[in-house]
């Protein structure tokens, strides 16, 4: 890396920024969040560590999560729907999923367009592109007349059969664009050019009804560097793992919902490489969610689909039907609503429950002292010793152990529990609620949850990772340095990535070659006018079935070897399903994928801590039902031999908890920490 590069990563609670100089060194920043206006953090933080370094950043990458929040919290912008006359209802018919199987009163959630703003045009293209009814023009403008008086500030159009015969759909996006001056249009065959009239539907929706939103996020962050006299130009993380340009973002922001947790998996890879570490499970705690993905054969585990807004948002098909469902190049990542600032409450029964309402940032934990006053797992983290009272994170906030104590009374007292007794209750459901997210990356997927490592990162990650290991049989923690900044870190190693697709339907044995060809040379053409310079490589995949059957198994298309592509995708179904066809069954090709690829950052990171994290000393903790006293250490001051638990290291961004029955020791090459179990 030869560049000064800032990385940003905006969470619910906390922005987190690290500079990365030319030299290698890096300095970081961690401040408060300011929502709902979560780029003002955002300015200021790169504002603040760009005017101390020797040279202007070339450029700046953010990872963010408002539009993903814009979907849970349905805070989007007015968005209608323009379809082909007879598919209004798709919205709602969705996909025959349930996620709660024996539930006979889960109902499907309300759509994301409700149907008064859902609009048919009287136009019908067939599959095989003959036009049954063609695009009357006249309709088109006084549907545009009808949208204007609705007052939305997005549609999103969605015509049949467009993702392979888009004339109507353009023709159509045209004359909205030229009747809707400042309403944003977003087309399926610009989004996704791809089957299933559902997902297709459901992705280009989400896509609207986050676009103004996100774009007025990317402008007002432009407009601020831009008055601090910073022209690098700035990059959006996307749910795949690379990054994509503001311009990109502002017209297809669905496929960043996910930029932030992506980011945290891409350094998480990074690490476990350099640790010879093949398999491993990223766990990301942060102030409102906990995220999980999963690290195999020293890869990342990659989806094509993500459901978001659910009670857990994941690429797993196992669970589903509770939210958006949205086809779209992603890093598999399962979500929960539990971080540091989940609310602890009492149910109508009287039980303990934690999350998934979080505190945020404004008014945070009570400990924060700004306003808050319900229990948080923060708190009880506080109470428990776990955490230090004093001022962290640059002095911007005080834990304050008084506070945290007021606040669970209002638990403790009604279950008539001894306060330590609350607050480990308290970390003990927050940790079961994270295993869902765990599990769902691994036994969910046939893997064995002990045959990984867990890479622990994130403000509250490394508080919980242990307790999290022991309920999962996992023997083996790595905290890497600067833990709590991390998928900050993951930002400045992301390459420039741009996705595309083209729906087919071939029979893989007696198709000619040549049409797969067609179609990687027209995406290849597409993609390489829209990449910012030179792409500097190419990634290719197919999807294929069985005939018959109704999902698709992606697997790598390095040439366009047919034989060998059946082979590869035989061999992995048998891998992900335990069986495989019969000799000679009929295989279809389904999709095939493009990726353009940017070239990867490289280096490694020489952090300079703005602040101390810890003095020298001991705190006492509760650990297994009793008050035992626990050494606080500094990253630095752990040695490369084992040191048993229980144990405390500090730091500016993150508390490292080593539980009795653990070892740590640090890793001279990366300075990460290994925890080991001994029990």
């Amino acid at each position: 890396m030869n560049a000064t590069r800032v990385g940003v990563d905006v969470g619910g609670t906390f922005t987190d920024v690290i500079l990365h100089g030319a030299d290698g060194r890096a300095t970081v920043r961690k401040l408060l969040s300011t929502p709902p206006a979560y780029d003002v953090a955002v300015v200021e933080a790169v504002g603040e560590l760009a005017s101390d370094a020797d040279e202007a950043p070339a450029e700046v990458v953010h990872g963010t999560t408002v539009a993903t929040n814009a979907v849970l919290e349905r805070l989007g912008s007015p968005t209608a729907l323009v379809t082909t006359k007879g598919f209004r209802d798709v919205l709602e018919l969705r996909r025959l999923r349930v996620p709660h199987m024996y539930d006979l009163f889960w109902r499907k959630p309300e759509p994301i367009v409700e149907r008064r703003l859902r609009f048919e045009v009287d136009e019908r293209v067939a599959a095989d592109g003959s036009v049954l009814r063609p695009l009357d023009e006249d309709e088109a403008r006084s549907l545009a007349a009808l949208l204007r008086e609705t007052g939305v500030e997005s549609v999103a159009v969605c015509l049949l059969h467009s993702y392979v015969h888009p004339g109507h759909e353009q023709a159509l996006g045209r004359i909205l664009a030229e009747e809707l001056p400042g309403v944003t249009i977003s087309l399926s065959s610009e989004i996704l050019r791809e089957q299933r009239e559902y997902e297709r539907t459901a992705t280009t929706v989400v896509n609207a009804y986050v676009r103004p939103l996100m774009s007025s996020y990317i402008d007002r962050i432009r407009s601020g560097l831009d008055g601090l006299g910073l022209a690098a130009p700035l990059s959006i993380m996307q749910s795949s793992g690379g990054v994509m340009t503001a311009d990109d973002a502002r017209k297809r922001p669905v496929f960043a919902l996910e930029s932030g947790p992506a980011a945290g998996v891409v350094a998480a890879l990074g690490i476990v490489r350099r640790l010879g570490i093949a398999d491993a499970i990223a766990f990301d705690m942060g102030g409102t969610t906990a995220k999980a993905s999963l690290i195999e054969a020293g890869a990342i585990a990659r989806g094509r689909e993500y459901e978001a807004g659910g009670s857990l948002s994941a690429g797993s098909r196992l669970i589903r039907g509770s939210g958006e469902l949205l086809r779209i190049p992603t890093i598999d990542i399962a979500e929960v609503g539990a971080g540091g600032g989940s609310l602890a409450w009492l149910d109508a029964g009287g039980g303990l429950q934690v999350g998934p309402r979080s505190a945020g940032a404004d008014p945070g934990p009570a400990c924060y002292g700004r306003g808050g006053v319900e229990p948080t797992v923060t708190d009880a983290n506080v109470v428990l010793g776990l955490l230090p009272e004093g001022a962290v994170a640059d002095g911007q906030i005080t834990l304050s152990r008084e506070r945290a104590t007021v606040a669970l009374q209002r638990v403790a007292e009604p279950l008539e529990l001894a306060l330590p007794d609350a607050a480990a209750g308290i970390h003990r459901i927050a940790n079961a609620r994270m295993t869902r997210a765990l599990r769902s990356v691994s036994s969910e997927k046939g893997r064995d949850p002990r045959d990984f490592a867990i890479v622990a990162y994130g403000g509250s990650g490394p508080v919980h990772a242990a307790g999290l290991a022991d309920d999962l049989g996992v023997r083996t923690v790595v905290v890497p340095a600067v833990a709590g900044l991390f998928s900050a870190v993951g930002l400045l190693f992301a390459r420039p990535e741009f996705h595309d697709v083209r729906t087919c339907h071939l029979d893989v044995d007696t198709v000619d070659p040549a049409r797969v060809s067609g179609l990687l040379d027209e995406m290849r053409e597409a993609l390489a006018a829209a990449f910012p310079g030179e792409p500097a490589g190419w990634a290719a995949t197919a999807e294929l079935r069985y005939g018959g059957q109704s999902w698709e198994v992606e697997v790598a298309l390095p040439d366009v070897d047919l034989a060998a592509l059946r082979a590869r995708f035989e061999d992995e179904h048998e891998r992900l399903y335990g069986v495989r066809g019969q000799p000679g069954s009929p295989v279809e090709v389904r999709a095939v994928r493009l990726a353009a690829l940017g070239v990867a950052p490289e280096g490694d990171l020489a952090i300079e801590y703005t602040r101390a994290g810890a003095s020298p000393g001991a705190r006492a903790i509760y650990a297994e039902g009793r008050l035992v006293d626990a050494p606080v250490r500094t990253r630095a001051s752990v040695g490369v031999s084992a040191e048993s638990g229980p144990l405390l290291v500090d730091e500016y961004d993150t508390t490292v908890v080593v539980p009795p029955d653990w070892t740590v020791r640090r890793d001279e090459a990366t300075a990460s920490l290994i925890l080991e179990r001994t029990g």
